[in-house]
């Protein structure tokens, strides 16, 4: 739902990154030195007050709605838990077949048992002590004043959505 509405914000397509990255051609990033975390949004604290931290809210559980959603795919598909030296197009194709399959299981089965070995999605969005590595496939990455824009941009139309609806 989260991609679903920030794709109705803009046309290119992106991958939310944690700050490690910078806001660079395909990457967005959250705003630095600006709360993140989900928990520190949990009961008994302030909703977001400015553009930026709303921005980071919806950047935290997007990114957590993702993570959680390839673990599940990494759990049921042995196929996808490590490098794959097929081509390309044939990765492709693997990786569509699993969502495909893993979708039927969803809508057809009352319970996914799949989902009782993951962590509750409450937690406070930060990693894992037991998480595999991540394997760096990007050398180089630039920081673009357009991308930069385009964060907040999306963050001025988020924060204007949620102040008229």
């Amino acid at each position: 739902m989260i991609m679903m509405h920030l794709r109705s914000f803009f046309i290119d397509c992106y991958y939310l990154c944690d700050n490690a990255y910078c806001n660079s051609e395909g990457f967005i990033t959250p705003y630095k030195g600006v709360r993140y975390h989900l928990k520190e949004w949990g009961p008994g604290t302030q909703a977001p007050q400015t553009p930026e931290e709303l921005f980071n809210l919806k950047h935290t559980k997007a990114r957590n709605v993702i993570e959680r959603a390839f673990a599940v795919l990494k759990m049921r598909w042995g196929i996808l838990r490590s490098p794959s030296f097929y081509p390309i197009d044939v990765q492709t194709g693997l990786i569509i077949a699993c969502f495909l399959l893993h979708n039927f299981i969803r809508t057809n089965a009352e319970v996914d048992p799949i989902e009782d070995f993951l962590p509750s999605q409450a937690d406070d969005g930060g990693t894992s002590d037991n998480e595999e590595p991540v394997v760096h496939t990007i050398n180089v990455v630039s920081p673009t004043a357009l991308w930069t824009k385009k964060r907040d941009d999306l963050a001025a139309a988020m924060w204007g959505q949620r102040m008229n609806g």
